[in-house]
């Protein structure tokens, strides 16, 4: 029963992304000939529109064909109306449904920054593409040392999406570990940590540098599972269980907004041991079960 249940879960995901994808492709289409910068920002406008609808639609149905055990707290004062920086750990595709569901309308129009290959997904890719969102290559240190000007066209990704945020709010999501979490991941890059993965400053550290002022704060979501090996097949099909998700509202430390992390090293040396710090809180309130 569950196996028919995820099926018609796909077929709904399929259709309500076919639905949508007409708008899209046709806004893309009018965003390529579209002269200007001014005129380029109405048209994503409309872009945003339908990715807004797209994640509605999906969170409607998942609501009632799906049900999921949810438990979600939830600061204070967030608004669409204003900059925000989306941190989590993350564990699986669902993480990302997980996260629109707590925060979908509560926060401006969501910026991934997603993995390069994923420009060639039907649709999806396109999507990512014409919404301006930063397509980066996962690099390991030695591929940046041996590939440095890779990793700079990473950075010139981030800062054309941070310069065009500037025009209107959007909320920049980054599941700073950089993959999901699984135990072997975890041995093989000897964690210190016993649920979660080295998280990763660069982007974060460059996003809260360009937007500066503008952040109406840093959002740090936790999220836990009551299935040690959570999968996005196992959501589609309503067996997942109940799922955690905790946010807490940071404010920008004023030192964040007046450093370098790639050209001043006591900067990044005090951005990883905050970052360090935190993720280490997020490991403790994992293992408090």
């Amino acid at each position: 029963m569950s196996t028919l249940k995820g099926l018609v879960s796909v077929l709904l995901l399929v259709i309500t992304t076919l639905a949508w994808g007409i708008p899209l492709v046709l806004l893309t289409a009018v965003k390529l000939i579209t002269p200007g910068r001014p005129l380029r920002r109405l048209v994503v406008r409309g872009l945003s529109g339908v990715a807004l609808n797209w994640v509605g639609c999906n969170l409607w149905w998942m609501r009632r064909w799906l049900k999921p055990q949810l438990s979600m707290e939830l600061p204070n004062g967030l608004s669409p109306e204003r900059w925000w920086l989306v941190i989590s750990n993350h564990r699986c595709w669902t993480d990302i449904f997980l996260l629109f569901f707590a925060l979908h309308r509560r926060l401006p129009m969501p910026h991934f920054f997603v993995k390069r290959q994923l420009i060639w997904v039907p649709i999806v890719g396109l999507a990512f593409w014409a919404l301006e969102f930063p397509m980066l290559r996962r690099l390991t240190r030695e591929q940046r040392k041996r590939h440095p000007h890779l990793a700079r066209r990473d950075r010139e990704a981030t800062e054309r999406m941070c310069r065009h945020a500037q025009e209107r709010p959007i909320a920049i999501y980054n599941f700073v570990e950089g993959t999901r979490f699984t135990p072997a991941k975890r041995a093989a890059q000897a964690s210190p940590y016993r649920h979660l993965l080295r998280p990763r400053a660069g982007g974060i550290a460059q996003v809260v540098s360009l937007l500066g002022d503008h952040l109406g704060g840093i959002l740090d979501v936790t999220l836990r599972y009551a299935n040690p090996n959570p999968t996005f097949w196992g959501f589609l099909c309503g067996r997942e269980g109940p799922v955690t998700l905790r946010a807490r509202r940071l404010a920008v430390p004023t030192w964040m907004a007046q450093g370098s992390y790639h050209d001043d090293p006591d900067y990044k040396e005090r951005f990883h041991s905050w970052l360090n710090a935190l993720w280490q809180e997020k490991d403790a309130a994992l293992d408090s079960r």
